[in-house]
C-alpha cells in the first residue's frame, strides 16, 4: 500500500502548485502566493511523510496526514479571515462582505485534501 501513499503524497505536493484562490484583478494563486511560510511547512510535512512511507512508518504517516490536514484547515480560515479584514476600512459592512466575498477558493483545495485523505486513510500491510 505503499503506492497508495506515495500517490496521496504527490496529490498534496502537486496541489501545492495549483490555483488555490482566486483573487480579483491579480488571478490565481497557489499555496506559495499565499504565504511562504505556510507553503514551507506544507512541504516539509511532505518530506518528513515520504520517509515515513520509506521506512514503512505507517503511524508516522498517518500523523504527518493529520498535520497537513490540520494546515490546510488553518490556511482555509487564514484565508477568509484576511481577505475580510483587508476590507474593514469601508465604511459599511456589507461592503465589505461583498468585497471580501470576491476572493474565490478554486479547485486546487480538492487535491490537497484527496491527497492527506489518502495517505491517512491507506493502511499498509505489514
Amino acid at each position: 500500500m505503499k503506492n497508495l501513499q506515495l500517490l496521496g503524497l504527490i496529490l498534496v505536493v502537486v496541489g501545492s502548485f495549483l490555483p488555490l484562490i482566486h483573487v480579483p484583478i491579480i488571478g490565481n494563486w497557489n499555496y506559495w502566493n499565499v504565504d511562504h511560510y505556510l507553503a514551507i511547512f506544507c512541504w516539509i510535512f511532505c518530506i518528513c511523510a515520504l520517509f515515513s512511507i520509506l521506512n514503512n512508518r505507517p503511524k508516522l504517516v498517518n500523523t504527518f496526514a493529520v498535520f497537513l490536514l490540520i494546515l490546510f484547515v488553518f490556511t482555509l480560515f487564514a484565508i477568509k479571515y484576511q481577505a475580510s479584514s483587508y476590507f474593514s476600512f469601508l465604511p459599511f459592512k456589507s461592503w465589505t462582505n461583498a468585497l471580501a466575498g470576491t476572493v474565490k477558493l478554486q479547485w486546487g483545495w480538492l487535491v490537497e485534501f484527496l491527497g492527506a485523505l489518502i495517505m491517512l486513510f491507506t493502511k499498509s500491510k505489514k
